[in-house]
């Protein structure tokens, strides 16, 4: 997969920003089955909403994504593939953060800390899966935005400061030129 310098970029901050995140879950320690049961009970609601707000995020970028196209087209300036091909990229990635954000909203409301069958042992791993997906989720949703803003960024240049030479802005054609 070729990936653009701008969706490059974008990866490069949420790498920072997952790297911040497990720095911080690294800095936690080990816990006990007993302690990690504990914190699953008083981090689910944090959970849940850190997921939900992701659900709504992303549906918001899809819907104003819409405008983005709009936009986008009814430009005088032509831009080339490359733009939309970003444009894409960032709606594929922003629908499978939305996806798995839901499905994940919906695993973290299963009862698993009143739940008497799962073993003691187990509260840990199951905490520090649900830091992993959240921690996951929040920078997969910061990369969508860099690449939200990097888009933005293009067409600020391109149509409203009306620079002829970016990299996504097709030459027009003098028209004298093709005349001779």
């Amino acid at each position: 997969m070729n990936l653009s310098r701008y969706t490059k970029r974008a990866i490069t901050g949420g790498v920072v920003a997952l790297i911040v995140i497990g720095i911080g879950m690294y800095l936690l320690g080990n816990l006990s089955g007993y302690e990690a049961k504990e914190l699953i009970k008083s981090s689910i609601s944090g959970l849940n909403t850190l997921c939900n707000t992701i659900v709504l995020a992303s549906a918001t970028i899809l819907a104003l994504m819409l405008t983005l196209l709009g936009v986008s087209a009814g430009t005088s300036s032509k831009l080339k593939d490359d733009h939309y091909h970003h444009v894409m990229e960032i709606a594929k990635v922003d629908t499978v953060i939305f996806i798995a954000s839901l499905l994940f909203f919906l695993l973290f409301n299963l009862p698993v800390a009143e739940s008497d069958n799962i073993p003691e042992n187990w509260f840990s791993t199951i905490y520090y899966i649900s830091l992993g997906v959240s921690t996951i989720l929040s920078s997969a949703l910061i990369v969508v935005v860099l690449m939200l803003y990097n888009t933005i960024v293009n067409i600020i240049k391109i149509v409203g400061l009306g620079i002829k030479d970016h990299p996504l802005s097709v030459e027009e054609k003098n028209s004298e030129t093709d005349d001779k």
